[in-house]
């Protein structure tokens, strides 16, 4: 990796504590716990900081931890995020530090199954490197100016239904007061080239809405069709339906289009008979306020014009734990893309944003944010000519490496905002 010549003994200061963040990384990977149940991880990160003679408070929002670190040198105040929890996934990477943990989950008929659970999504890497971060920075606080917040956030995954949990709890309960960053920062790792990365110039993130379609229609014998209402036909034409609304109904000249998908349809009891009902269940995805509300709007009147023309009814229903749509501060985006240049070897890609979601968008919504994207996906696994897996894959890999790069990004990008 190039490195910025203004700081050339910041890989000086990092080395030293490399093998114990490495080594944190690992055992977070192995011992993964999903989201509001982030008990034991949360106890380690708790511990961890208190070796390191930093201050913090637990039990926000649950099992959330917000470190405090002050420097004596006045400068600005700077908060980083990382998640605590994992995914319901069996892991599948043959990592000697792959997780074995299992676990119980509710399903939708109120039992419960048996799972995997994973750090599939990097959350692992990025305790690691704000775990790192602050030990180098209480470690060399002259070195340093102004205060920092370091934030360990639950349920960034998602609280279960009916849980509050997630950055909304922790904001609500306090995490960004006395006093109230001048910026937060969120460095996700993703699968791409190690050290490549990707932020919005404004849009980060999409809003994510996980619904509920009930149609009811009135069961017979499949022989008598015109004695009932069929739901099944009523669902196909609404999944039909909705995809016009990012193709024809959505102002394509002023965002980008909404996604509508139904991931899930289930109805009926025996092949020759009417079902009495047909469930959809999806999500949608939009990247803005004004486009998720309208989306909603004409979903809802999609699906009740279609019902109520053959007799059926419908019911769409939205789970409470919603994500909002998120976005950079763009002169903070313009102001550090040639820090960030400095470090990769790669060409710093700005854009306009990701489908995927991500609750930062809730601190980025209180004080500006910045959220960035960095590939972590192991050179040599690029270089097998493999197919990389996702995020969200049962063989994700992220590599040791971006910790490193992870905490110089860090120290940079505190050095440059002051």
């Amino acid at each position: 990796m190039r490195f910025h010549s203004e700081w050339p003994e910041l890989d000086q200061y990092i080395a030293p504590i490399l093998p114990d963040i490495i080594a944190v990384r690992h055992h977070l990977h192995q011992n993964p716990e999903l989201s509001n149940r982030e008990f034991t991880t949360s106890r380690y990160i708790a511990d961890k900081l208190q070796s390191y003679g930093i201050s913090f408070r637990s039990g926000i929002a649950g099992t959330g931890i917000v470190a405090d670190i002050h420097c004596d040198k006045l400068g600005g105040i700077k908060a980083f995020r990382a998640e605590l929890d994992a995914l319901p996934l069996t892991e599948q990477t043959q990592l000697p530090f792959a997780s074995k943990i299992r676990t119980a989950v509710i399903k939708e008929d109120g039992g419960s199954e048996e799972t995997g659970v994973m750090h599939a999504c990097g959350h692992d890497i990025h305790m690691s490197m704000v775990l790192g971060f602050a030990r180098l920075v209480a470690e060399h606080k002259d070195k340093f100016t102004g205060s920092f917040k370091f934030i360990f956030q639950p349920a960034e995954e998602g609280a279960p239904d009916g849980e509050a949990g997630g950055a909304r709890q922790m904001i609500k309960e306090g995490v960004l007061g006395t006093p109230e960053p001048d910026v937060c920062i969120g460095l996700h790792v993703t699968a791409g080239p190690l050290g490549e990365y990707r932020l919005g110039q404004n849009r980060t993130t999409a809003s994510a809405d996980t619904f509920r379609l009930e149609i009811i229609g009135k069961s017979t014998h499949a022989a008598f069709p015109w004695t009932g209402i069929d739901p099944v036909p009523v669902a196909a034409q609404i999944i039909s339906a909705w995809q016009t609304i990012p193709s024809r109904q959505a102002n394509l000249s002023q965002s980008m289009p909404p996604v509508i998908t139904v991931g899930k349809i289930y109805g009926g009891q025996r092949h020759n008979i009417l079902a009495d009902k047909v469930i959809l269940e999806g999500t949608l995805r939009t990247v803005s306020d004004e486009q998720r509300e309208f989306v909603l709007d004409r979903m809802q009147s999609i699906s009740h014009g279609l019902a109520n023309a053959v007799g059926a009814s419908v019911k769409l229903t939205l789970s409470s734990n919603n994500y909002r749509s998120g976005k950079n501060d763009p002169q903070l985006v313009e102001s550090i893309v040639p820090v960030l240049a400095h470090l990769s070897p790669y060409k710093v890609v700005v854009d306009g944003g990701t489908y995927g979601t991500d609750d930062f968008a809730e601190f980025a919504r209180r004080v500006p944010g910045l959220f960035i994207r960095m590939g972590a996906t192991p050179p040599e696994l690029s270089a097998s000519g493999e197919y990389i897996w996702p995020t969200h894959s049962d063989k994700f890999i992220a590599d040791d490496r971006a910790i490193t790069l992870g905490i110089k990004t860090f120290a940079m990008l505190s050095r440059h905002l002051g």
